[in-house]
């Protein structure tokens, strides 16, 4: 493979991932969620937006990753067995770390199940303030979630030229996805989540230093 076709592939998977990303982001907005209410209703927007925003994020990524698994690759290393046997557990390991993250900030209410079973019962939609999480994870790093996915990208057996690609925009992504996620957090929690970003780092634990940011 020629340094054309591995410049080609980089813009692809990175226009790929810009766009997939650019329509993520655009539906999580506060804009998108008062649309959403003035359309269908407050109700309405309560019980179903969030698990209708999950199920097409989750289902607008299938093109993206057939389009990236389409495009000629050209190996980069693979690891011999000893370094299969460090990083699955480390993969495994993260795996976990994330469940037990999505678990502590209610997986049911994350992925939007527990608001559309609300909404089937005819129960309204408790306004109750967000909680600000700073335990577990939270201690070490103020987004487990992406840490976590960056250990599930990055600790691999075997690279290859797209996936270092891929693997480069998704970091992207995380690291410009948290600065405008805590932008939000500034505005809900105020002092309380900036004497919180002094702290704690922002994508790596407190044993990579004590900020990133």
């Amino acid at each position: 493979m020629n340094v054309q076709m591995l410049l080609q592939n980089c813009i692809l998977i990175g226009g790929m991932l810009a766009i997939w990303g650019g329509v993520h982001s655009l539906t999580a907005s506060f804009t998108s969620k008062l649309l959403a209410q003035r359309w269908l209703g407050e109700r309405n927007r309560d019980g179903w937006y969030r698990l209708v925003y999950n199920l097409f994020a989750l289902v607008s990524f299938v093109p993206v990753l057939w389009g990236f698994t389409r495009l000629p690759d050209v190996a980069l290393y693979r690891l011999p067995w000893w370094g299969w046997w460090l990083c699955i557990p480390l993969q495994l390991c993260a795996l976990l770390g994330a469940g037990l993250t999505l678990w502590r900030v209610d997986l049911w209410r994350f992925v939007g199940l527990r608001q559309w079973v609300r909404w089937l019962n005819g129960e309204p939609e408790p306004r109750t303030p967000p909680v600000f999480y700073a335990s577990g994870f939270y201690r070490w790093v103020r987004h487990p979630l992406y840490f976590f996915s960056l250990v599930l990208l990055w600790c691999t057996p075997m690279l290859s030229a797209n996936t270092l690609f891929f693997n480069l925009f998704c970091t992207l992504y995380f690291y410009v996805g948290s600065i405008f996620e805590e932008r939000k957090l500034v505005r809900e929690f105020g002092q309380v989540y900036l004497d919180y970003q002094k702290q704690v780092p922002r994508l790596l634990p407190v044993l990579f230093g004590r900020r990133d940011s």
